[in-house]
């Protein structure tokens, strides 16, 4: 069912996401909205786990968009796929911008208000902020220091650095 069809869920999805983000201290490389799903590439939160924070963003979704006459708004389980590379971050980054195009809903990704692409493409802020180089290069402009990572990759990870996952939660 197209609940995140209307723009006001859509809307309100994003405001929640950036909710969740502040605080589960998670960075969100990138987003869309669409009208019965969401894709995220999100990293681990430094506050609890990353199911915790889904777990929030659904029920806080759920519980603001009033659908209590709906018995399950969001599935119950969610897809993921860690991604580790610069390279797959930016093939999951154009997949999930390219999403609303591929689907026919608009002509450009530019086109779609409800996710990340216009951030990447003029640094425009918008209601969710998007971890990257405009990010960054304002932090720095502000004076900000980064916080260190509160948690380390565990150490049979085989792997250096925090991923990011593309999860996908189905309407």
């Amino acid at each position: 069912m197209p609940l995140l069809d209307p723009p006001l869920a859509k809307q309100t999805f994003q405001q929640v996401l950036e909710r969740i983000r502040a605080w589960y201290g998670c960075y969100i490389s990138g987003y869309v909205v669409m009208p019965e799903h969401v894709h995220l590439l999100i990293s681990e939160p430094e506050r609890s786990k990353l199911s915790v924070a889904i777990q929030m963003l659904k029920q806080i979704t759920s519980h603001e968009l009033h659908t209590k006459h709906i018995p399950q708004f969001w599935q119950v389980r969610y897809y993921d796929f860690p991604v580790w590379t610069e390279e797959k971050r930016i093939e999951k980054l154009r997949y999930i911008h390219r999403n609303p195009v591929k689907r026919g809903l608009v002509a450009k990704p530019e086109d779609w208000k409800w996710s990340s692409f216009v951030h990447y493409s003029t640094g425009a802020q918008g209601i969710v902020e998007i971890e990257s180089q405009w990010t960054a290069r304002r932090r720095e402009q502000a004076g900000a220091v980064l916080p260190a990572r509160a948690h380390p990759p565990a150490k049979n990870a085989g792997r250096v650095g925090q991923p990011y996952f593309e999860r996908v939660l189905w309407r």
